[in-house]
C-alpha cells in the first residue's frame, strides 16, 4: 500500500530476517504480516469453488482481489530486507541471498506441485470423475505425465491455484538488478517499471505456458509493476507519498473511486444493478484484465490502500489485539501458509462436492481451513521462538 508502512517495518519474508518486538520500541509494522495473512486467507477462500465463504473476500467489493495486497507486500518487504543487508554486505552476497531465497520458493513449488498433482491424481482414479482433473488443470499431467513434469520444472504448466508462486519466483529472482537500481535510481527505477507494463497493455506480449495455446495467467511483466512499486514504497518512496496519502482530495477520491467500482461489480451480480454500466463506457473499461494487471485494478488497489492507511496508523493499539493474532501469524509464514492453503481448497472442494454441498458444510469447510492454516503458523512461530531460545542458551553457555 503506498506510504502503508514504516521504512523499518519488519515482516518474515524470509529466512535471514529476525523478529522485533511491536512498535514503538522497534518501529514493527504490524500492518504488513495483517494484510499478508489477510490475502492468503481470501486466497483459500476464492480457490474453493461454490463457498459461500468467498463471498466476503475483496474480490466482490471492487476491481483488485487479495493477489495485489500480496504482490505489492511481497515487494515492500523484499526491498526492506535486502536493501538493508545491501548496504552492509554488499551488492554479491545480497544477490546470494535473494536467489537462495527465490531457489527455496522453486523448491517450494515443485513440492507442492507433487503433492497437489497426486491429490488430484487420487481423487480422480478413487471416483472415477475425470471432471476434476479437467476443472484444476491438470489433464495434462495424466495424459502426458513425463512431458507435464518437465514443463512443471519450467515453470510452464501451472494446475489450477497455483499460478501465484511462479509468478513470485520470477520476480524475486529477476529482483537483484532491480533492488541495485532502486538503491541508486528509485524514481527511474519505477517509471522504467511503469513503461514496461504500459508495453504490456498495448503489446499483449507474456510467457508461454503449456499446453502451447496458454499463456501465464499471471503475466510477469505487467505484475513486476506491483512488486516493484512496492519495493519503491519500502526504500522509502512511502515517505514521500505521505502528503499526497494524507491529503482530503486524494481521500475523497480514493472513496468515490471505490464506491464507484463497488457499484460497476455489483451490477455483474445483482439484476437490479444491471445496465449501471453505459455499453460506451464498458467498451472503454471491458474487459478488466487480471492476467495483464489492468489499469483499473491497480488504481482501485490504490485506492484501498489510501482508504487503509488513513483507517489505520501504524501505532494503532488494536494491531496488538489477540484476536488478530492469527492473522498475522499467517502473514509472517506465508510460504508455507499458501502452500498448506492450495492443498487444504482442493480438499473442501472436494468435500463440498462428494458429501454435502449445503451452506452449513461451505462454512465448516472455510472455518476449518482457515483454522488449519492458523494452527500451521502457530506451530512455526512456537518453533521459530524454540530456536531461538536454543541459540540464546547456547550463547550464554
Amino acid at each position: 500500500m503506498p506510504a502503508p508502512l514504516a521504512a523499518t517495518a519488519t515482516t518474515h519474508a524470509d529466512p535471514a530476517e529476525r523478529p522485533a518486538p511491536p512498535p514503538p520500541a522497534s518501529g514493527r509494522d504490524l500492518r504488513l504480516d495483517l494484510f499478508r495473512g489477510l490475502a492468503l486467507w481470501f486466497i483459500f477462500l476464492n480457490h474453493v469453488p461454490n463457498n459461500v465463504g468467498n463471498w466476503i473476500t475483496n474480490r466482490n467489493f471492487g476491481f483488485s482481489d487479495a493477489t495485489e495486497i500480496f504482490v505489492f507486500i511481497s515487494g515492500y518487504t523484499a526491498a526492506m530486507v535486502y536493501g538493508r543487508q545491501l548496504d552492509s554486505s554488499g551488492a554479491m552476497v545480497t544477490s546470494a541471498r535473494i536467489l537462495r531465497r527465490a531457489w527455496q520458493l522453486y523448491v517450494a513449488f515443485i513440492f507442492l506441485f507433487v503433492i497437489y498433482l497426486a491429490e488430484i491424481s487420487y481423487v480422480v482414479g478413487s471416483f472415477e470423475n475425470p471432471l476434476y482433473a479437467e476443472e484444476m488443470g491438470a489433464l495434462q499431467f495424466l495424459a502426458e505425465p513425463d512431458v507435464a513434469l518437465v514443463q512443471a520444472l519450467l515453470l510452464k504448466f501451472r494446475p489450477a491455484n497455483m499460478d501465484v508462486l511462479p509468478l513470485y519466483i520470477v520476480l524475486l529472482a529477476t529482483f537483484p538488478p532491480i533492488l541495485w537500481a532502486l538503491k541508486r535510481w528509485p524514481d527511474a527505477t519505477l517509471f522504467a517499471s511503469f513503461l514496461l507494463w504500459l508495453a504490456v497493455q498495448f503489446l499483449g506480449f507474456n510467457l508461454p505456458g503449456y499446453p502451447d495455446d496458454r499463456m501465464w495467467f499471471f503475466n510477469p511483466f505487467a505484475w513486476q509493476l506491483m512488486f516493484v512499486f512496492g519495493g519503491w514504497c519500502g526504500l522509502g518512496g512511502s515517505d514521500r507519498l505521505s502528503v499526497l496519502v494524507h491529503s482530503r482530495l486524494v481521500l475523497a477520491l480514493s472513496v468515490l473511486y471505490l464506491a464507484l467500482s463497488l457499484a460497476v461489480v455489483t451490477s455483474w451480480y445483482w439484476p437490479p444493478m444491471e445496465g449501471f454500466v453505459p455499453p460506451v463506457i464498458g467498451d472503454i473499461i471491458y474487459p478488466i484484465s487480471k492476467t495483464d494487471l489492468s489499469v483499473l485494478r491497480f488504481v482501485h488497489f490504490l485506492a484501498l490502500a489510501v482508504v487503509i492507511v488513513r483507517l489505520i496508523p501504524v501505532h494503532a493499539a488494536f494491531l496488538r489485539w489477540e484476536l488478530l493474532k492469527p492473522l498475522i501469524m499467517c502473514g509472517q509464514h506465508s510460504l508455507e501458509v499458501f502452500c498448506f492453503g492450495v492443498f487444504l481448497s482442493f480438499a473442501a472442494h472436494f468435500v463440498l462436492n462428494e458429501v454435502s454441498g449445503t451452506v452449513l458444510m461451505q462454512l465448516t469447510m472455510s472455518v476449518s481451513g482457515i483454522a488449519l492454516m492458523v494452527g500451521l503458523s502457530a506451530l512455526l512461530s512456537w518453533y521459530a521462538r524454540a530456536e531461538r531460545d536454543r541459540m540464546a542458551r547456547k550463547k550464554a553457555g
